[in-house]
């Protein structure tokens, strides 16, 4: 007997891929932002270094914290509802049949036929059949709050890693050109990766991240030059 083939589906990896792309773009942006505003107000190396060392950490710390945040509440939710389904099964068994049904005829099916799909996937686990036709939750597309938090803080660490390893390595006098120019070329790498892996246009995806990664870095060096003149 042949092995049954296994389709790979970009939607099984959408939870923690989300939360990486998020985490790298983020930490490398706002560091590179943050290294440049601190470079072009003519602070110290060590004061740059200092500054964007504390923005990685703290910026993790916050990505995390968010991220697990926000996913919990979604898999506090998703408990909810599978707990209100399991108590609906237990008072009202047959009402729930005719639901399940209801919602395969809704896809096409013809009523007796939808009826015995409904039964034979009740028979063999009632809750997962309500939990992923009904509700739409599935094993593959729960919310995993751990995951998603060091998935983010880990690359958002990654990310603000690559500007702070340019800012110690380059002389003071090209700083910013050299922070600059290496975070568009990741920023041009990261935007066409998680379009690929996404299935969305690469260089679409692309031009996107670095429009506003060039725009927040532009920003953030002219307040940094302001300010360093005024005070």
């Amino acid at each position: 007997m042949r092995a049954q083939h296994r389709e790979r589906h970009r939607t099984g990896n959408i939870g923690w891929l989300r939360a990486a792309v998020l985490g790298a773009n983020d930490g490398l942006l706002s560091t590179a932002s943050l290294v440049l505003g601190v470079a072009a107000a003519h602070g110290t190396r060590s004061a740059i270094l200092v500054a964007g060392v504390a923005g990685l950490v703290a910026g993790a710390m916050s990505m995390a914290a968010g991220e697990y945040v926000s996913v919990h509440s979604q898999s506090d939710a998703e408990h909810a509802d599978l707990e209100r389904e399991r108590q609906e099964l237990k008072t009202d068994e047959k009402g729930e049949h005719r639901e399940l049904a209801a919602i395969y005829v809704g896809r096409g099916l013809d009523p007796a036929l939808a009826k015995a799909v409904a039964d034979q996937l009740m028979a063999h686990d009632a809750l997962g059949a309500h939990a992923r036709d009904e509700l739409g939750i599935s094993e593959t597309l729960r919310a995993r709050p751990i995951q998603a938090a060091f998935a983010s803080a880990g690359s958002f660490a990654a990310g603000a890693a690559m500007p702070l390893l340019v800012a110690a390595l380059t002389p003071n006098a090209e700083l910013i050109g050299f922070v600059a120019g290496a975070s568009l070329l990741c920023l041009v790498i990261l935007g066409s990766l998680a379009a690929r892996a996404g299935g969305a246009d690469v260089t679409r995806g692309a031009l996107r991240v670095t429009f506003w990664g060039a725009l927040a870095m532009g920003l953030t060096a002219g307040v940094g030059a302001l300010f360093g003149t005024v005070l």
